[in-house]
């Protein structure tokens, strides 16, 4: 590889890794899973040079582990949001209450069909 093709991988890597933490800010989960695969080739491309730049070289590894820091805390947001929705789909399908020892009572509302209402 020629030092062209070189300088247009890290431009080209430099500037997917915006955008991905352009779609990662705006929590554009597809977009950034569409990028994935680019990214991959574009980062195994840079490793395989034998010469880098260190000062583009040590940008790009910035870039990659800030993305990778957001990367982080989305898949944390959406298994905060899946729990969420587990405790929400709970409490429609079941009661939770308390006995006069403070014993801990679930009432399955899906099997018991209706819950009496009393004003």
């Amino acid at each position: 590889m020629n030092g062209d093709d070189i300088r247009n991988t890290f431009d080209e890597l430099d500037d997917l890794l915006d955008a991905e933490r352009a779609a990662l800010l705006a929590g554009n989960l597809e977009e950034v899973s569409r990028l994935f695969d680019r990214k991959s080739r574009l980062v195994e491309a840079v490793s395989a040079f034998d010469e880098i730049e260190e000062h583009k070289a040590s940008a790009l590894r910035n870039k990659l582990e800030r993305n990778q820091d957001l990367l982080g805390s989305a898949a944390e947001g959406v298994r905060s949001v899946a729990r969420r929705l587990a405790a929400i789909r709970r409490v429609r399908e079941s009661l939770e209450t308390y006995d006069a020892r403070g014993q801990r009572s679930t009432v399955d509302l899906k099997q018991s069909g209706s819950l009496e209402k009393r004003a």
